[in-house]
């Protein structure tokens, strides 16, 4: 079974499967095939191997933060007081734990982390740095930059195909 790797490149039909997947992971394998001009157990195969080889890693629901409630969004800075092992170890274990927070980076530069997260109104905000933030593990300075108007946002990622050289 061939394992996919960083530099591997996709063929015609490996890009077109990840592309349709990406803006609709419901589709069922029959139309998937339609769509990418393959038979169904082929495009099966396929989609099997692209799962197998860790190119595909799982499937999700992606929910609207204005249909349940969350209609903010911040983008936090954080700079925790030393970077060793231990510390950055138990920084990002305390994220890991914390469900509110949606995406976390370790980041190059002048600081240490990059969160995001999604919050209802300005009390929800307040309470979210007072009984969170403010309670991982190494925080001594955060900074957030709120996010008034989402001009794009995509969990698709461009594939080599569509990258301009």
């Amino acid at each position: 079974m061939r394992k996919f790797e960083a530099n591997v490149q996709f063929d015609a039909i490996d890009a077109a499967i990840l592309r349709e997947l990406q803006n609709d992971a419901k589709l069922s394998n029959v139309e998937l095939a339609n769509r990418v001009q393959l038979s169904p157990s082929a495009c099966l195969r396929r989609v099997k191997l692209l799962e197998d080889g860790g190119v595909i890693t799982h499937y999700v629901a992606l929910v609207n933060p204005k249909a349940v409630g969350q209609p903010g969004t911040s983008f936090t800075i954080v700079n925790i007081e030393r970077t060793t092992p231990e510390a950055l170890r138990a920084f990002e274990q305390a994220v890991a734990d914390e469900p509110r927070i949606q995406d976390c980076f370790y980041v190059a530069g002048s600081n240490d982390y990059l969160l995001r997260f999604t919050y209802r109104d300005a009390d929800d905000l307040e309470r979210f740095y007072a009984e969170v933030l403010s309670r991982l593990p190494g925080v001594v300075r955060s900074n957030s930059m709120l996010v008034l108007r989402t001009v794009k946002r995509t969990t698709a990622l461009a594939l080599r195909s569509e990258l301009r050289q």
